[in-house]
């Protein structure tokens, strides 16, 4: 599957998004933790995926990336494209999408589907709105997927060619979990 560099860059961001969510409580893992508890971590979430056109920012702000990010959470759990689509159509559709061609920063020609002076939720609904969309025309929904360890619940995008990943991260929880299972053979083969 052909993904174009800034539609990765922005499906990139809504997974980082969508995994700032605190989980629901589990066994051993404490407290759930929300990546974006207050405008610092906002600030930092946006410096980190180097959102163009952030100002200042508020808690009005924080409130309306905290909606923005559960609609895309939404989005990873559609049981099918016809949901999914739904919910895209309407955060995009919300956001006030506004297409235009852009070059800054040392990226090249891109397009930038929010308006020059949107908010910081606006703007992601809009850029990663698209992305989701992008994924869902190409007929790819069952690449959008949360991690199958059984303690751990991110979101990503399964982007290996024969969508066969089923781990967020195959370094840690991929990793884990097989050498977990590799240790209980093991131990039932000594008996």
């Amino acid at each position: 599957m052909l993904i174009p560099h800034d539609t990765r860059i922005a499906l990139d961001v809504v997974v980082d998004l969508v995994n700032t969510a605190p989980e629901s409580e589990q066994p051993g893992v404490g407290e759930p933790v929300d990546g974006l508890a207050d405008t610092e971590a906002l600030y930092a979430f946006a410096g980190r995926h180097r959102v163009s056109g952030v100002n200042e920012l508020d808690e009005k702000d924080l409130r309306a990336v905290h909606d923005v990010r559960a609609r895309f959470a939404e989005v990873f759990a559609a049981a099918d494209a016809q949901v999914a689509a739904s919910l895209v159509n309407t955060l995009v559709a919300a956001a006030g999408t506004t297409p235009q061609l852009s070059n800054h920063d040392g990226y090249d020609w891109h397009v930038h589907y929010f308006a020059p002076d949107a908010s910081i939720a606006d703007h992601l609904a809009a850029d990663c709105g698209m992305a989701l969309a992008f994924i869902i025309v190409a007929g790819e929904t069952e690449r959008l997927r949360r991690c199958e360890a059984p303690d751990c619940r991110h979101a990503f995008v399964d982007l290996s060619r024969n969508r066969s990943r089923r781990y967020c991260s195959s370094r840690t929880c991929g990793n884990r979990l097989h050498v977990a299972a590799y240790r209980a053979r093991r131990r039932e083969a000594a008996g």
